[in-house]
């Protein structure tokens, strides 16, 4: 008897105590602090992304070598884009949702709180491996982030690693999308029916299923890779009967619903942002709902896309074209809604809603130059050439990463119970659209005149536009580490000297949710009796 009521009691304790100290990050299992050691890794994952990008302009500054060999060069293209996907951008996403989710549906707390835990600390182990490959005999791999077989069965045990690393990676966003989804069907305050949720969380729901889905077939391709490296199997090999263009179709079916997996979030926030600033409803809450599950669904259908070049019959390569075009349709759903959601609204321009039409201004470009390379007889004379890195930055960096930024400084008033600088918030965003768009515009034009992607040197013609990526490139990073430093860090702290003011519990007039109804900052155990949503 003792003993339960004992238990009892240090179970009431603990409810109400805040761990202190290291113990508070290593065991987290409160949603808001795993929140904030994703955000953390990841913006830490970011730079060290961002410094390989940096090598990368400064070998591509002129023609001929300057300061690397083309192994290394191959190296550290193939770890930035390992480290952005894997490590920046979808880590980022996924401390969006352990912070926000509970707060916008009115739960105590992720559902599997020790499961968080676990899938997070995974992360740092994993980028520990793949830095580590660069120690090893061979170097990291070389073999692009996508590491088609045959160059990754021919790698050193660098590629090993690489593999190992990004099963982890894997393991962690499926345990991280089970916990999402659980928590978003069971957790919700009484009231809140699925199409009364905030998109952001409908955005996210539909994310994890697509993480679920393709997870485990990224890692079904990099097991197959492993066993045809040590353990005498000929899945990719021609020789023993394989087919190294298995290995793309393998990869792309995880690949291709991963770019929504990427950007399916960042809609949940732009989403949430524009109503905000507009001070009007979602204009279509319903169709966005519906667009969003839309792409879903056709992202499993459009992955050979990214083969055009391989030989396809026409017939397939009709299927694949058409389908693309399709999915061109619920995304153009998705930007009228916003524009809608704006047109006659009283508009502020806020950091927050400054991204967030900076979002849709360069998505769409991005978008279009997505329907471009949709089309077989045009992507087939620009595949692999600098077209498509510009295509797929303009999505990822304008789209993913500058939604991001509209999330932090639209509820880092809520997590920090301060405002951030609003002149230096506006400053980061200029700076960085600009010199985004400095960057990586030049290399549509490049890539139409056929420099190759993937290469450290390249013909003398090429070399006025990559001097101007390079200059972009540097400005962009430099902003980045102003917001680390001017920005990001002083209101963490509450630094005298950057004069924050304390932020309100609404710090926005048209902010709608449930997270606005909480003090600021958000209190460490939050609705521990559910709110009733009318």
């Amino acid at each position: 008897m003792s003993s339960v009521a004992h238990d009892a009691e240090h179970d009431h304790d603990h409810a109400h105590d805040h761990p202190t100290g290291w113990r508070r990050w290593l065991w987290a299992t409160n949603h808001k602090d795993i929140g904030t050691l994703y955000l953390t890794f990841s913006f830490t994952m970011f730079l060290i992304g961002g410094i390989m990008a940096l090598l990368i302009r400064v070998e591509l500054f002129e023609p001929g070598l300057q300061i690397m060999r083309p192994e290394f060069f191959n190296q550290l293209v193939t770890s930035h884009g390992l480290f952005m996907i894997f490590g920046a951008i979808m880590p980022a996403f996924v401390g969006f949702a352990n912070w926000m989710i509970p707060l916008q549906i009115g739960a105590s707390d992720m559902a599997f709180a020790r499961m968080n835990n676990f899938s997070f600390w995974l992360l740092p182990i994993a980028s520990a491996l793949l830095v580590l490959a660069y120690f090893v005999p061979g170097g990291s791999t070389a073999a692009g982030w996508t590491l088609y077989a045959p160059l990754s069965t021919q790698m050193g045990p660098g590629m090993d690693l690489g593999i190992f690393a990004i099963h982890l990676m894997g393991a962690s966003s499926i345990m991280g999308a089970i916990n999402i989804v659980v928590t978003i069907l069971n957790l919700r305050a009484p009231g809140m029916t699925l199409m009364k949720m905030p998109m952001f969380v409908w955005t996210w729901l539909i994310t994890a299923y697509l993480l679920i889905a393709v997870m485990p077939v990224l890692a079904g391709a990099i097991t197959m890779l492993l066993f045809d490296r040590h353990f005498g199997t000929s899945f990719f090999n021609a020789a023993g009967g394989g087919d190294p263009i298995m290995y793309q179709h393998i990869f792309w079916f995880f690949g291709h619903p991963e770019v929504y997996i990427m950007i399916l979030p960042a809609f949940g926030i732009i989403s949430e942002v524009i109503p905000a600033f507009s001070r009007k409803p979602l204009f279509g809450y319903s169709s966005m709902v519906y667009a969003t599950g839309s792409i879903a669904i056709l992202s499993f259908i459009v992955w050979a896309h990214h083969m055009f070049a391989t030989g396809m019959p026409v017939t397939g390569q009709l299927f694949f074209m058409y389908a693309t075009m399709l999915i061109a349709v619920p995304t153009g759903v998705k930007v009228f809604n916003w524009t809608a959601t704006m047109w006659r609204g009283a508009l502020t321009f806020e950091t927050p809603m400054l991204f967030a039409i900076g979002f849709l201004f360069v998505f769409t470009i991005g978008g279009f130059t997505g329907l471009i390379l949709s089309m077989a007889p045009l992507d087939i004379p620009m595949h692999g050439t600098y077209y498509v890195v510009a295509h797929f930055h303009y999505v990822l960096v304008a789209g993913s990463l500058f939604a991001l930024f509209a999330g932090w400084y639209y509820w880092a008033p809520k997590w920090t119970g301060r405002m951030y600088n609003e002149t230096r918030g506006k400053i980061h965003f200029w700076v960085s659209l600009i010199s985004f768009n400095v960057t990586f515009f030049p290399m549509h034009f490049l890539g139409l005149a056929g420099m190759p992607r993937r290469y450290a040197d390249y013909p003398a013609q090429f070399t006025d536009f990559n001097q101007l990526a390079t200059y972009g490139a540097f400005a962009f990073g430099l902003a980045q580490v102003y917001f680390l430093f001017l920005i990001a860090l002083p209101t963490y702290r509450g630094s005298k000297e950057a004069g924050l003011v304390e932020a309100a519990d609404k710090p926005w007039e048209g902010a709608q949710g449930l997270e606005w109804t909480l003090p600021s900052p958000a209190p460490f155990h939050t609705f521990e009796t559910p709110p009733k949503v009318e």
